[in-house]
């Protein structure tokens, strides 16, 4: 049996550093960020259909997609927040699928799938059990400033467009509050995996 977890949180909330944890455990992960990144790629099906619906001044000189003004554009816009998904969602389930079903038949006991939008994508069918990367919004916000070097708010405009971490937590399964040290969410990280009876 292998179980398959669903890794979410917030913006700046240390889902990397989740991840960094459980690559050192060997722990497969299927990364939807590095999926979604991918899938976009110069004359990807992807990456034709954003340019087709957003237009050439949201591509780079290269031809490849100007993420960061994209970006901006769908933070600030909920309707075309959507429409980009509607052409991204459909492509990284496809794939994530596809990688979940190679670790599978490779063998795994615990697949670890980092989903930033997991619940906004309603893809929870896709795990067997969820965990929230949390921490308080003020330290969030501190965080993801220094990290993005972003205005105040900028920064909070990113994390308003997402769902709040209060509701993704009250939908997980597991909840890991990333108030600390690397070491102190290690520490949590090791006794998550002991209560789901994860051996190494």
């Amino acid at each position: 049996m292998t179980l398959v977890l669903g890794l979410t949180g917030g913006i700046a909330t240390g889902k990397s550093t989740a991840d960094k944890f459980f690559e050192e455990k060997n722990i497969p992960i299927v990364d939807c960020d590095e999926i979604a990144h991918n899938i976009m790629n110069v004359n990807k099906p992807a990456w034709k259909d954003i340019k087709e619906v957003f237009g050439d001044e949201y591509l780079n000189e290269d031809q490849t997609i100007n993420r960061k003004k994209l970006g901006k554009l769908v933070f600030n816009d909920p309707t075309k927040m959507k429409i980009l998904n509607e052409i991204t969602h459909p492509r990284i389930f496809q794939e994530m699928e596809s990688q979940i079903a190679q670790y599978k038949s490779e063998g795994y006991s615990l697949i670890i799938v980092d989903a930033p939008v997991l619940f906004e994508s309603h893809s929870e069918k896709y795990y067997n059990e969820t965990l929230v990367i949390s921490l308080p919004q003020d330290l969030q916000l501190k965080r993801l400033m220094a990290r993005n070097n972003l205005t105040k708010e900028e920064a909070l405009s990113r994390i308003n467009s997402q769902m709040s971490l209060k509701e993704k937590e009250a939908r997980a399964t597991y909840v890991i509050e990333n108030t600390g040290s690397v070491e102190d969410l290690y520490k949590k990280l090791n006794e998550l995996l002991t209560k789901i009876k994860y051996e190494v």
